[in-house]
């Protein structure tokens, strides 16, 4: 494993985040009156925590064996598509100061947004990935049709396997992962019947896959039928399903469904929401993403309830920014990661890092 001098430059801006923290915390949002009952959120602690002057974007956040890990992409070349990107593991016992694990790339493929699953004893980090060649893709090259998922995982935290390409997902762009009664399930979208097309949005589906083992995928059902895109999805303890799904650029819609997953219905909701979020935090169900505001787009957080969203905070985030990560650290404290690119180096140029806050609600 290479050890890396920029978490060491990241403690020093930790410090420096965290006196401006201490000034006052984010201001937060107003809850709309028809959810009185939904409690406010104090976000303090707001820090960077990882720059290494490279493009870091793509954030996801868990709590395995009795750590705390980070996963995201880095790359040298930007945000966009580039076989020189790679996915980044980190650990922490505080969510302050943290170590890289594991790091891992994909010959001629461009390796982003990495989520992770814990799944029969072992931590699996799931990646899509676009072909791009020897260089960067052009974006009227870019094709769902070649995507494939790859996954890296560990049993111990130490040494990792992988990656390994995944099968059955060839032609699916893979997101986010959950896993009920000894099966993983994975959302991947792609083109409907893997038509031969390019930013056709209403021939996208985005497929709910199902695995035994966590390396190979069937067909299980569609969470999205038209307009697929990232869905963040979470299963209750009877097997019924809630998602949050992006809905290209627009509002974003609730799914819902229960086994043996052949009926859904799908409501669209209020915002936008870009690299969506939903988790459970005590009773309740926090949602998180990429809004569209006046004053650009924001990460936000919401609370989701009576089949609505309802902001509460708006993260300090700028320009490209989003794909927050969650964990729930007790019913009324939790941790929250995203990527933005608001901080700018010493030219002036946006810094795209990583960034982590602590949740409190108060009553």
């Amino acid at each position: 494993m290479r050890s890396n001098p920029s978490l060491k430059k990241s403690a020093a801006w930790h410090c420096w985040i965290c006196m401006l923290a201490c000034i006052g915390c984010i201001a937060p949002l107003v809850v709309s009156a028809g959810a009185a009952e939904l409690p406010g959120v104090k976000v303090t602690n707001v820090r960077r925590v990882f720059h290494n002057g490279e493009h870091n974007a793509f954030t996801d956040l868990i709590r395995w064996q009795d750590k705390f890990w980070l996963t995201f992409r880095s790359c040298p070349d930007g945000h966009m598509v580039h076989p020189t990107s790679s996915i980044l593991v980190l650990s922490s016992d505080d969510t302050r100061q943290w170590k890289e694990e594991h790091r891992f790339s994909v010959p001629n493929r461009d390796t982003r947004d990495p989520h992770f699953l814990s799944f029969q004893g072992k931590l699996f980090v799931y990646t899509g990935t676009w072909y791009s060649g020897d260089g960067p893709l052009p974006h009227d090259q870019y094709d769902l049709n070649k995507h494939l998922g790859f996954a890296a995982w560990t049993a111990d935290g130490k040494a990792w396997s992988g990656p390994q390409q995944l099968e059955g997902t060839y032609g699916h762009y893979i997101w986010r992962a959950a896993a009920l009664d000894g099966k993983a399930y994975l959302c991947g979208r792609r083109n409907r019947g893997h038509a031969q097309v390019s930013g056709e949005r209403d021939l996208v589906e985005s497929a709910m896959l199902q695995s035994d083992d966590g390396l190979i995928w069937r067909f299980r059902a569609l969470f999205q039928e038209n307009r697929g895109d990232e869905t963040a999805f979470v299963f209750e303890k009877d097997g019924s399903l809630i998602a949050v799904s992006r809905c290209g650029s627009q509002p974003a819609q609730l799914v819902k469904s229960k086994p043996p997953y052949t009926e859904w219905t799908r409501k669209d909701l209020s915002d936008y929401i870009g690299g969506p979020l939903l988790a459970r935090w005590g009773d309740r169900w926090l949602a998180g993403g990429r809004r569209s505001t006046p004053n650009g787009p924001k990460t936000t957080l919401y609370w989701l309830a009576d089949d609505a969203l309802h902001p509460f905070a708006e993260l300090p985030s700028a320009g490209d920014n989003s794909y927050p990560g969650f964990v729930e650290l007790s019913p009324t404290r939790g941790v929250v990661s995203w990527y933005s690119s608001h901080e700018k180096d010493d030219q002036g140029a946006p810094i795209t890092a990583i960034h982590m806050a602590d949740l409190e609600i108060v009553q």
